[in-house]
């Protein structure tokens, strides 16, 4: 397991966060992630539009890889730790790093309601 590899799972991770497809995104997961399933979603802004990789660190036996997510209203980072498992890059633990709050953007229709209810 090198680099290039954990990187190509973890922007893999990013795109199916992104596409909303959770099958695709827990495909690189431990079977104790998969199990506590719920704690990790808990993590992520769902939906997700924009997914990216922040850091990777090699340190011993794992990878310790920075993704940054950002949803309709905030902005998350979390940090997850690769190791080889029976071959294959596998995501073993997954814990919240910051969240911040984005300003949300009034849509035009918005803008529109509260130009016709004055």
């Amino acid at each position: 397991m090198d680099e290039e590899v954990v990187r190509a799972r973890a922007l893999a991770l990013c795109d199916a966060i992104v596409a909303g497809d959770v099958d695709r995104a827990i495909a690189d997961f431990s079977p104790e992630l998969r199990r506590n399933l719920g704690e990790v979603i808990s993590l992520l802004p769902l939906p997700s539009r924009e997914g990216a990789i922040e850091s990777i660190v090699h340190g011993g036996s794992s990878y310790v890889v920075v993704l940054r997510l950002t949803g309709e209203s905030e902005e998350v980072q979390v940090q997850t730790r690769w190791k080889d498992r029976d071959g294959k890059p596998t995501v073993v633990e997954a814990s919240h790093l910051s969240r911040t709050e984005l300003e949300i953007e009034p849509s035009d229709a918005d803008e529109e309601g509260e130009a016709t209810s004055t």
